[in-house]
């Protein structure tokens, strides 16, 4: 099978490529990334392999994409703006990178008839108090004032296009929200909250923990999610759905902290930072954000494997040989 995966050097795109090619003895995988947030540090082992292809470009030269979904069998649109700090800090490329990226390969799609599983996110679920968050929850969405939103409301457009191509032309797609993925080779240059904290840690400096700390998030290691995705691209019931994916145990952001100062063995501590100091603006936050796993667990079994602790474990190490 020929695989492509748009946002193929990205964290969850490359440990996908990994998880493919070791499953797959007949899969030929081709990622395509513009390396403005991934890295090919996280595809620089697979570059000598014979069944493995890069293609630095965007997903929005509509060009370069028309020959590689012309020569692919199923497709992983992967390719996002993603992280807080980028959202927040550069709200005009989040919006044409994730709209005009999936509506290029949409239309690709669907002018060669491949499957495509569009990567969506939780923040769609915007400031929802129904806890947890089932895929058919009405949604409630802060003031555009706040640039924060633009992210949801992006892949909120993206999922509606994705579904729409389903119902008008009968494209096969899957649309999957992503609750906080975490792992190996992630950055924290965006203001993903565990590389952050863990390097810090290592380097005993105090954690910033934004806020007082008491919102509630659910970390799901990305060998249960890239091997979630796997098993719906081939599950023919996913097909036109939306679907959660993560794990349903919570912890708060303090408690994060002290749990990565206590297996760090770091001493610097936790120092509490606003989110407008932070942000330089002010920032619309939620207090809980947990998924309802009902309809990924019907659809394959789906039951995360990997706990919190032995997730930090292995971004400790991973951060450890990078320093």
């Amino acid at each position: 099978m020929n695989i492509l995966i748009t946002g193929g050097a990205g964290f969850i795109g490359s440990h996908l490529a990994d998880r493919l090619l070791r499953e797959g003895t007949n899969h030929r995988v081709v990622c395509v990334d513009d390396l403005s947030t991934g890295s090919l540090d996280n595809i620089r082992h697979l570059m000598s392999r014979r069944d493995f292809r890069f293609v630095r470009d965007t997903v929005r030269n509509q060009g370069t994409m028309t020959s590689l979904v012309d020569h692919c069998d199923v497709i992983f649109h992967l390719a996002a703006a993603v992280g807080v700090k980028l959202i927040v800090d550069e709200p005009v490329r989040t919006i044409e990178t994730n709209i005009h990226g999936s509506e290029v390969m949409l239309e690709l799609a669907c002018k060669f008839g491949r499957k495509i599983l569009l990567a969506s996110s939780s923040e769609v679920y915007g400031k929802g108090e129904k806890v947890p968050f089932a895929e058919d929850d009405d949604i409630v969405l802060g003031s555009t004032r706040f640039s924060r939103w633009c992210y949801a409301c992006s892949k909120m457009v993206d999922e509606f296009l994705a579904l729409a191509y389903h119902r008008q032309f009968g494209l096969p797609t899957i649309v999957c929200r992503f609750f906080n993925t975490v792992g190996p080779r992630q950055t924290g240059m965006y203001g993903m909250v565990i590389p952050r904290f863990v390097r810090w840690a290592l380097r005993n400096q105090p954690i910033d923990v934004y806020g007082k700390g008491q919102q509630e998030r659910c970390f799901c290691n990305v060998s249960d999610v890239v091997g979630a995705v796997e098993q719906l691209i081939n599950c023919e019931a996913a097909v036109g759905q939306v679907i959660n994916i993560g794990t349903d145990q919570s912890i708060t952001i303090d408690a994060l902290a002290d749990t990565v100062l206590e297996m760090t063995g770091s001493t610097a501590g936790k120092r509490y930072v606003s989110y407008e100091q932070a942000y330089g603006q002010p920032f619309d936050d939620l207090p809980r954000r947990v998924p309802n796993l009902t309809r990924v667990r019907q659809l394959i079994g789906y039951e995360p494997r990997v706990p919190l602790r032995q997730t930090l474990e292995q971004v400790i190490a991973y951060e450890k040989g990078r320093l």
